[in-house]
């Protein structure tokens, strides 16, 4: 990683956590924190690109965000980068490419079910509603006291129906009537 100011990653938290600062005022700090790194560090584009996402302009936004990954961005920045980047395709109306990111996606512990919510979201704008909702299904089953696994079997039951196989009613419903948590 090339070196820094030893404050700039402060200086650009500062910046985003500005309630008073608007949309391209952000804009303007971030990309005047970014000015302050070597050319090839990547996480000027990153930080650059989640400004003008939040601004609302994704194509600029897209743009840096592909900067960054060419620049090598790595760790718990990258896996941010990618659930940013594919939310960013998705508004662009590129859901096909958002759910190619976000399923190529090493994704990161500390950002919890965030990548497969985002990958629900991008799967259902890509026509697949049905694999969305299981994603998202999956995605909540472990946090549930109890219907862990129906709601694991529905959620298979959701991929075998977006995949054109057929229903098996024997996987419903596997302890719904259940009390105990699964």
């Amino acid at each position: 990683m090339t070196s820094s100011p030893p404050d700039w990653q402060s200086r650009v938290d500062d910046a985003w956590n500005d309630p008073l600062s608007t949309p391209a005022q952000t804009v303007a700090r971030i990309a005047a924190l970014v000015a302050e790194l070597p050319h090839d560090d990547p996480r000027g584009p990153f930080e650059l690109g989640g400004a003008y996402d939040s601004a609302g302009s994704e194509a600029a936004a897209a743009e840096q965000y592909e900067r960054a990954i060419a620049l090598g961005l790595a760790g718990r920045a990258r896996a941010e980068l990618d659930i940013q980047y594919a939310s960013t395709l998705r508004n662009l109306g590129r859901a096909e490419e958002a759910v190619a990111v976000l399923e190529a996606s090493s994704g990161d512990p500390a950002l919890g079910a965030a990548r497969a919510a985002f990958l629900a979201l991008a799967l259902h704008s890509a026509g697949q509603p049905g694999a969305g909702l299981a994603v998202a299904l999956e995605a909540i089953a472990p946090a549930l006291p109890q219907y862990q696994r129906s709601v694991r079997a529905y959620a298979a039951d959701l991929r075998r129906r977006e995949s054109g196989a057929q229903h098996d009613p024997a996987t419903n419903g596997a302890d719904a009537g259940s009390s105990t948590p699964t």
